[in-house]
Order: structure tokens, then sequence, then C-alpha cells
């Protein structure tokens, strides 16, 4: 069972695909979920991902963004038969017997709440299941890893987290402050997550999480997934073996029971990555200018661990946790199964 905490479905070397085309804001009518998509996915062993809908950042329109495009997501899974929704953990069980690919629904923002509370239970029952509160940014719940204030939590942030918890949604803590991250899981009734993240005693950027936010997590029974991300290095040109040691001190800092991935990243691996590189400058650029980059994101690195791509990721990562001596029945938690058993302590709690 491979479960992917934060990840993409799409063909990245399609024209105009989403995950190669740079656009600063998500609309996933962009996304190219066609037969190389699916098949990659079958192949790479995926058994779920969360992947990211809504609003993140930019000039739409929050709400009403969102809305639509949870209704561009039900319409791809609704004409892909490869793919399901997951509601419960039994969705995720389902999949894996039924040779399907779960897709959980999450967002990267709480900006499409407003200050309207009932907007949580909306999006429960629109099949939303993982929720982060903020994106690198503050906004009104809290302030984002790239926030200088790092401020905690606001009155509605802790408001929210109690709603977030009430409709058994996981509080995701990816791109938080670490007052804030802090803050939410101390006020959190539910266990919380970081579902895509580094170890920051490894890297010293703020994107990644200190031991004291990892530990604190996995006492109150969360969940921490590692990405598949420049972070994990400190030139940014990451490599597998850099994933490696970040899951080896996050199962060091948290235990077996509560560490996986979250690659934020495709299974389909990008063809030619010279193009690709030529338009990766100008959306850092964007990134930038728009007040949404992170520390460690550069021109000239990859937003991806080079090494770690396509349909055998899983596969090497896999390789290099056995090579480290990892059990057999530990690397089945860490890829997957760990993520499983905090969806049942939340979803289903």
């Amino acid at each position: 069972m491979i479960i992917n905490a934060l990840g993409i479905l799409d063909n990245p070397n399609a024209a105009g695909s989403l995950s190669a085309a740079h656009k600063l804001v998500q609309d996933s009518e962009d996304l190219t979920i066609d037969a190389r998509t699916l098949a990659d996915a079958h192949a790479s062993g995926l058994t779920a991902v969360t992947i990211t809908l809504g609003y993140t950042i930019g000039d739409a329109e929050p709400y009403s963004h969102t809305l639509h495009e949870i209704e561009v997501w039900d319409r791809i899974i609704a004409s892909h038969p490869d793919l399901v929704q997951v509601r419960t953990p039994d969705d995720i069980r389902a999949a894996e017997r039924d040779g399907r690919i779960g897709v959980v629904y999450g967002f990267q923002n709480t900006v499409a709440l407003g200050y309207d509370l009932s907007r949580v239970h909306q999006f429960r029952d629109l099949g939303v299941r993982v929720i982060q509160l903020t994106y690198n940014q503050a906004n009104h719940l809290g302030d984002g890893a790239m926030a200088p204030a790092n401020g905690g939590l606001t009155p509605f942030g802790r408001e929210a987290v109690e709603a977030l918890c009430d409709s058994h949604i996981m509080v995701d803590l990816s791109h938080s402050g670490e007052n804030t991250c802090l803050d939410a899981i101390r006020h959190a009734k539910l266990p919380v997550s970081i579902n895509h993240t580094g170890c920051r005693a490894l890297v010293d950027l703020p994107r990644n999480k200190t031991d004291e936010e990892l530990r604190l997590v996995a006492e109150a029974g969360g969940f921490v997934g590692i990405y598949f991300m420049p972070f994990v290095h400190p030139t940014g040109h990451a490599r597998a073996d850099d994933v490696v040691e970040h899951i080896v001190h996050a199962v060091n800092v948290c235990g077996e029971d509560h560490v996986g991935i979250g690659t934020d990243g495709t299974v389909t691996s990008i063809d030619d990555l010279d193009a690709y590189r030529a338009r990766l400058a100008e959306h850092v650029a964007q990134r930038k200018a728009a007040g949404v980059g992170a520390a460690g994101e550069r021109a000239d690195t990859y937003p991806f661990v080079v090494d770690l791509r396509g349909v055998d990721q899983f596969r090497t990562l896999i390789g290099l946790l056995e090579r480290r001596g990892f059990s057999s029945d530990r690397i089945e938690k860490i890829m997957g199964r760990n993520f499983l058993a905090y969806a049942d302590r939340v979803w289903t709690a």
C-alpha cells in the first residue's frame, strides 16, 4: 500500500499541463489526466494520493473558485473508472483491493472559508478530507512559514481548528509558521498532520519543521509526511539519499508509527528537463514577486528530487530504506500504512 499524503495527478509533458506550465494560480481544468498519467500511477504502485484543489494563491474569488474546483474533480473522477474519491479509510482499503487509485480532496489554504465556519461542514459534505491552515504567507487563521512575524493562531484560527476537528477533517500544518503550528497542535481536539515537510534539524529552512513540532504532532497521534523537494538539501540540489536522511531523522524523533511520504509532485516524470528548466526561472520570479515563494526556491533548482521521479520513485525509496536497515514492516508503515492509521483516527473518530 503506497499512500502519498500530498501529490499531483497530471502528465506534465502534455501541452499546457498544470505541472509544467508554471501558472501562478491553480486551475484543475488545466490538469492532464490521460492514459499515461493513469498507467504511470498504476505502474508506480500508488494506492491513494491527496491532491490539492481549491484556492491557494492568486486573484480568484476564493470561495467560488474552490467550489468550481471541487466540481472539476468530481467530473474527473466520474469520467475515469481507475479513480475513486476517498471519503473514508475504507475507501483506501477498497482502492487497494480493487486496483484503483484513491483520490483524497485537500486544500492548501483556508482563505475560502472566509469567516463562515459553516463552510467547513459544507466542504466536508463535498468530500474534502484535508485542509491546510495556511500557505507560505499569513492569512486570517495564522501565519505561514514565510510570514516574518511568526505569530500563532488568531482567535478565529482557534475557532476554525475546532470546527475542522468537529467535522473530522485533517488539520494539515504544512506551510504553517512555527508558532501557528505549535498553537494548532495544542489546540486541536484530534490528531493533526504535516503532510509534506522536511526536518529543520537537517536543513534550516522555514518550510522544514523543528524537532519540537514533529515530536508534538507524533505525541498527539498525528502524521508527518516527508517530501521529495529541494528543501531537503542545503543547496537545493536534492537527491534521493537526502530524502532518506529526513525520513530517518523523522522516525527517530516521531517514532516509526507517525512518519510517511508526501512527495508534492507527480508520478509521471518530465521528459525534457532542459525545456522545463528554461521556464522555471520565470515561475520562481513570479512566486517571489507575488510574495508566495519560500526560502530555498531558486531558479537553478528543480521543485522535485531528480533521482526520485517517474514510475520507479517509490520502489527506489523502498530500496534505499532497505539498505539503511529498515525492516519490511517499518517500510510498509512509512509507504502508506501510517497515513491509513492516521485517517482511521481522524476521519472515523
